[in-house]
């Protein structure tokens, strides 16, 4: 009997079985992407501790200026909006979606983790090939969950997202105009510690 209840008390505190507020969490994250674009700037935490190569992958190419100009190859209302890749920067849309970086980092994916409104995951094709691309959830996602390795969560600028989800696009779910990433950098440990002053204040 006390090995029963033993085991129910590990199975009801273990931390991997513990549903975790997301948006909380993204909010205690330290690394935030931030993205500027012409309707304005978006800017999503990474889950270091979750998907720790994958998120050192994506600072690596924002640090490399990667992401700058790039655009929104892809958008799908009420469903996601992806980008990321660089073959986007050319005159040739038919390419686009089928670029990276060059290599592919491995899947990580954690099950405390679900596909909500503003999640940021990778996009790929297979198992185990995540590169460059990514997406942001327009909804709840669930049948995503376990197969795509989410990296963050939109912090700011959701209203952004579902301005770039509005644009016209054709029969490929292209937009018709680029929805160009101006440029993606990391927000500075100083200004993020400037506004959780303002925002104990």
């Amino acid at each position: 009997m006390k090995g029963q209840v033993l085991f129910l008390i590990i199975l009801i505190f273990s931390p991997s079985l513990i549903a975790i507020d997301q948006m909380e969490y993204a909010r205690t994250q330290e690394e935030i992407v931030i993205i500027e674009t012409d309707f304005g700037n978006i800017e999503f935490a990474l889950f270091s501790e979750k998907a720790p190569e994958n998120v050192a992958n994506i600072i690596k190419l924002v640090q490399d200026g990667f992401y700058n100009g790039t655009t929104f190859h892809r958008v799908i209302p009420n469903f996601v909006i992806q980008g990321g890749d660089p073959n986007s920067k050319d005159d040739d849309p038919s390419n686009d979606g089928y670029g990276g970086p060059g290599y592919y980092t491995k899947d990580e994916i954690s099950p405390d983790l679900k596909h909500l409104v503003g999640t940021v995951s990778l996009a790929k094709a297979n198992p185990d090939q995540n590169g460059s691309q990514f997406y942001i959830c327009l909804k709840k996602l669930g049948r995503l969950d376990g197969k795509y390795t989410i990296v963050g969560q939109v912090l700011e600028g959701i209203e952004i997202v579902f301005k770039v989800a509005e644009v016209k696009t054709d029969k490929n779910d292209r937009p018709l105009k680029d929805v160009v990433m101006k440029k993606v950098y990391m927000k500075e440990k100083e200004e993020k510690a400037e506004e959780e002053k303002e925002n104990i204040e």
